[in-house]
This record gives structure tokens, sequence and C-alpha cells, in this order.
């Protein structure tokens, strides 16, 4: 009986350990193994396989996940939908309003705060980022402004030199003129 059971699994094409068989006993029928539950993935796995799934997403399929994500109440779906919301370029407030309360919240999975924390710390530096992009736009805009009204003064400038020269020159032409006539003597 034993061998048996032994050779079930191998026809079935799964090879189970000979530790794992029940064994064979002559009294009467022994209770059936317990199935291996399947396995449990941690939040950490849950999350890589998501973003492995989603990162080829297009923008709006991953703006649907995210809404998607939203409507669930749980801490890792929530974090899904700041993960698919920070791929697809989301406003920063959105991903910040999702991951923050985990981040911050006692308790709870430490790899799901860990990915909220990182996503809200992410979301932040983006946030300065875009803010320090428009601030030194700002600036660029202002030096340019600055930079073309000097320029403007300097063309001005030559224009006003320029016209200084001409009479300057004209000044020139009719003192040679008037030096050039002779005064008669008297």
């Amino acid at each position: 009986m034993k061998r048996l059971l032994a050779l079930l699994p191998v026809v079935a094409g799964c090879a189970m350990p000979e530790s794992q068989l029940a064994p064979a006993s002559t009294s009467a029928a022994a209770p059936a193994p317990r199935e291996a539950a399947a396995p449990r993935y941690s939040a950490a796995t849950e999350l890589m396989g998501y973003l492995a799934r989603v990162r080829s997403m297009s923008e709006a399929q991953l703006l649907g996940e995210a809404a998607r994500q939203r409507r669930a109440s749980d801490d890792l779906a929530r974090v899904k939908a700041a993960l698919a919301l920070t791929l697809a370029h989301g406003e920063e407030s959105e991903i910040v309003a999702l991951a923050e309360p985990i981040a911050k919240r006692a308790g709870g999975d430490a790899e799901v705060k860990a990915m909220a924390g990182f996503l809200h710390a992410m979301a932040a530096d983006r946030r300065r980022l875009r803010e320090s992009a428009a601030a030194a736009s700002a600036r660029l805009r202002d030096e340019r402004r600055a930079q073309e009204a000097m320029k403007q003064k300097a063309d001005a400038a030559s224009e006003r030199a320029a016209q200084l020269q001409q009479k300057l020159d004209a000044l020139t032409e009719i003192e040679r003129s008037l030096s050039d006539r002779q005064v008669p003597n008297r």
C-alpha cells in the first residue's frame, strides 16, 4: 500500500517526498492528509508583482487602475493606487493623500507602511522639484526681460550716439566750410 501511495504523486505529475505521505496502517483508513494552503505572499512580494504588471500600462490605463484600487478600503490597495498614480505622473497631492496616512499610522503591515513612506517621500520630492523648476523658470523669464530691456536701452543709446555723431559731423563740416572761406583783408 505504501508503494502505491508513493507512486500516486508521480503518476499525477507532482512528486511528493515520502515524508509527506501518510504512514500505511493496517487499521481503518487513515485520515486524508491536509492539502497545503496556497502560499501567502508578503505585501512586498505582492507590491513588486503589481509594479511589474502595471509598469507597461499607458497613462490612461494607469489612471483607471488607480481609480479601481482607490475603491478598495485596505491599505495595500491604497498603496497600489498611489503606485499607479506615481507611474502615471499623477498629481503629487493625490499620491500624498493616499500614502501619508498609511505611512504615519502606528501598527499595520511594516512592508506596506515602508512602501507608503517611500511613495510619500517621492511625491514630496517631485513636488519640491516641480516648485523649484517653476521658480527657476520665473527667474529665467525675469532675467530675459531685464536683458531685453538692457538691449533696448543699449540700442537706444547706440541710436542716440549715431545721431549725435551725425550732428557733430555736420557741425565739423560747417566749421570747415566756414574756415575755407577766406575772410577778405581790409
